[in-house]
């Protein structure tokens, strides 16, 4: 997975920077098309159903066998399998990448927009930004 695909996924999985429950609900590419979910046990399944991956309520990103691929803190920073910070996600949503420049921003409505403004992808349900950006920094390839 490239730092690209890492950060894009984190701008979403911060969608709410509450811990304690994992919210339960749909991503959507620009197109408005499902291309995953997210359960109420925190399991991330793609379009056609499969599980592949976990947001855990801790923060803590994993792939489908269970490993730590990344997290994201209380404090909006998005950390790899190794620990090194590879972005942070803003109160206000904004995301930025290991550098400090802006790559994109979740907003509270769950739309994902990339760092031209433009919307690729939304979250719908009880998903919050924590769990937005988790989902496009982690999982989300499309833009890659």
């Amino acid at each position: 997975m490239t730092k690209a695909t890492i950060t894009m996924i984190a701008v979403l999985a911060f969608a709410g920077l509450l811990f304690g429950s994992v919210g339960e609900g749909d991503f959507r590419n620009s197109s408005g098309n499902t291309i995953g979910s997210l359960k109420s046990d925190g399991s991330v399944r793609n379009s056609s159903g499969n599980t592949i991956g976990y947001i855990k309520s801790n923060g803590d990103v994993r792939n489908s066998s269970g490993n730590t691929i990344g997290s994201i803190r209380s404090d909006g920073t998005v950390t790899n399998s190794s620990g090194n910070t590879i972005g942070k996600v803003k109160s206000d949503g904004t995301v930025t990448n290991s550098s400090g420049n802006t790559i994109g921003k979740v907003t509270s409505s769950g739309d994902v927009r990339n760092s031209s403004g433009n919307t690729i992808g939304s979250a719908t349900g009880s998903i919050t930004q924590r769990e937005a950006a988790a989902f496009f920094f982690f999982f989300f390839t499309e833009y890659v």
